[in-house]
């Protein structure tokens, strides 16, 4: 039968902890769970990087927390993020405040953030979720994928100007002017722009067209889709080239590794610089093109592995995917080299740390059924 809406007084109190609000089975209890083993794994990381006098900081667990909510929910900016903050008992139980405590200023929230990130815990925490993925068996150490994506600036092409040009080009609107480009060459040796001077002008395809980009690129080992390394670069034809020459140095060793990837990389030189590292190229072999000769023989081609390289190599951009069309990594809100590193970097952590514990769950399912 339909209940009454008589009495719309609220509940003055409630004694219902957070605790048990949160279903036992609630997907986030389980990153909550990695998060924190990663938090306590980096303790004194953390805490040397605040004074001990002063007024108290936001806590950095909190902190971290909060943005992990931010970008696994791709919740666009942080004002959002402390609106839902405010009303939202799941978050809260999440990042570990009381119901009825007070969230703060976007201001502070803000400048928090930023002091954390200014030291090198990003790349602590994907070391250490990396670490826990290789704990528990999830990451493997010979097979390696790599790619790269363009991750559009916070400018508009407006903004980009030519660099000795001191009177505005424009119809002196101040908060949308229109500008005329027409007969304009512009390029980035000329130009630059005045928003995002880091940023550069790139298009991804002769059919596309040309925009202010960085470029994000991520090592990916090939049996589960986890990312290895990750790093943020300017926008340029060779900058996958020498992004994934710098990673895979943290794979050299004795042992015979394998680096899957797109015809793109496709380069006798990067190819000869990989072999001197222990690393075989499986790169897809670049045969289109009447003017290039691939690096990649039948010597390569011939194994097995490398037809698995090749099918695996497509997994990367799952991750791609879900940072761009979940995640905030679109567009992000942040200007400069250093801010959109730090912001992918930490988009990985999350991604990695969701994909850890789908891999966990499926494995404890199987173990159950098994027996």
């Amino acid at each position: 039968m339909r209940g009454n809406n008589i009495n719309e007084q609220e509940d003055m109190y409630s004694y219902i902890p957070l605790e048990r609000r949160v279903p036992a089975d609630h997907p986030l209890r389980k990153i909550r769970k990695i998060i924190d083993s990663a938090l306590e794994e980096m303790d004194k990381d953390i805490d040397a990087l605040y004074s001990h006098t002063g007024r108290p900081s936001i806590p950095p667990e909190v902190l971290l927390r909060s943005m992990v909510l931010q970008y696994l929910y791709g919740i666009r900016s942080e004002r959002l993020l402390l609106e839902n903050l405010e009303y939202n008992l799941l978050y809260r139980w999440f990042i570990g405040i009381k119901a009825d405590e007070k969230i703060w200023n976007e201001t502070v929230f803000s400048k928090n953030r930023t002091r954390l990130f200014r030291g090198p815990i990003v790349d602590r925490l994907m070391d250490v979720i990396v670490e826990y993925a290789i704990k528990h068996d999830l990451m493997s150490d010979e097979h390696f994928t790599v790619d790269g994506t363009l991750i559009e600036s916070w400018a508009s092409l407006k903004s980009f100007k030519k660099k000795d040009q001191q009177d505005r080009n424009d119809d002196g609107d101040r908060g949308n002017p229109s500008v005329d480009f027409h007969g304009e060459k512009r390029s980035n040796k000329t130009h630059q722009s005045t928003t995002d001077p880091e940023a550069t002008l790139y298009r991804k395809s002769k059919n596309t067209a040309a925009r202010l980009y960085y470029m994000s690129h991520v090592l990916m080992e090939n049996r589960n889709g986890l990312v290895r390394k990750a790093c943020t670069t300017k926008a340029s034809y060779y900058a996958e080239h020498e992004a994934t020459l710098q990673m895979a140095k943290s794979l050299k060793g004795t042992k015979r590794r394998t680096l899957g990837a797109d015809k793109h990389y496709d380069n006798h030189e990067f190819c000869n610089k990989l072999r001197e590292l222990n690393i075989t190229p499986h790169v897809a072999q670049n045969i289109h093109s009447r003017r290039h000769h691939s690096a990649i023989d039948g010597r390569t081609t011939s194994y097995p592995g490398y037809e698995i390289s090749q099918k695996k190599r497509k997994r990367v951009e799952e991750i791609f995917g879900w940072m761009k069309e979940f995640s905030i990594m679109r567009r992000p809100h942040f200007r400069r080299l250093e801010n959109i590193d730090y912001t992918f970097k930490f988009a990985v952590c999350v991604y990695n740390t969701l994909r850890i514990s789908n891999l966990l769950s499926a494995k404890m399912l199987h173990h159950e059924l098994a027996w």
